[in-house]
């Protein structure tokens, strides 16, 4: 399942400011980086005239970014990509106490191993920055 469009975060100014102003949190299969939302930066799509925008609540954002390095295929990388937002969406989908933070997860070369392998040190650095108890 992919990300909500509500929870993905895309733009070259928000991926700034995560590596601006962003705390790290290192593993050995990732980093993780957590910021505090800044809205203004989020481009909002054009809506028709007449037509209002669904309301959705509001949830963490979340980007993931995994480099060729990582893997040179495009199926692996995707494959990753996806189990990542899928992971990310169960844990801050009914979470609105996070709804203020912005998160950029980049895979390291090398960290195309056990998928439960991944899923855990993602888990162990939402700890670390104080996301999951």
């Amino acid at each position: 399942m992919v990300l909500p469009a509500s929870m993905r975060l895309r733009g070259h100014r928000c991926f700034d400011h995560l590596h601006r102003k962003g705390k790290r949190f290192h593993g050995t299969l990732m980093v993780l980086r957590r910021a505090s939302a800044r809205n203004s930066l989020i481009k909002r799509p054009a809506t028709p005239k007449g037509s209002v925008s669904p309301s959705s609540p509001a949830t963490c954002r979340v980007a993931v970014v995994i480099s060729s390095k990582v893997s040179k295929r495009a199926v692996i990388r995707n494959r990753l990509r996806r189990q990542l937002h899928d992971h990310l969406r169960s844990r801050f989908e009914h979470a609105p106490e996070h709804a203020s933070t912005w998160l950029l997860v980049s895979l390291k070369p090398g960290a195309a191993t056990e998928d439960h392998d991944l899923l855990e040190e993602c888990d162990r650095l939402l700890v670390q920055a104080g996301l999951k108890s």
